[in-house]
């Protein structure tokens, strides 16, 4: 999955796949994790974030959505 680079002192990239409707999420330690059934207005709202490390940990991390690790 192709991502996309954010400024952001946690997170490295994010990306997207709208018709699998998972969010793909790269640390700045390395680490890369998927979450599924995430919406796309999720993902929209994840990037327009003024602080999207605070949206993710607040939305994303602690939504509900299922994750997996895929590498470190």
């Amino acid at each position: 999955m192709k991502r996309t680079p954010v400024s952001s002192s946690s997170l490295r990239a994010v990306g997207y796949d709208e018709a699998a409707s998972i969010l793909e999420v790269e640390f700045v330690d390395g680490g890369v994790y998927e979450y599924s059934n995430v919406p796309a207005k999720e993902y929209t709202s994840l990037m327009a974030a003024s602080s999207i490390g605070s949206y993710f940990a607040t939305h994303i991390k602690k939504g509900g959505y299922s994750c997996r690790r895929l590498s470190r």
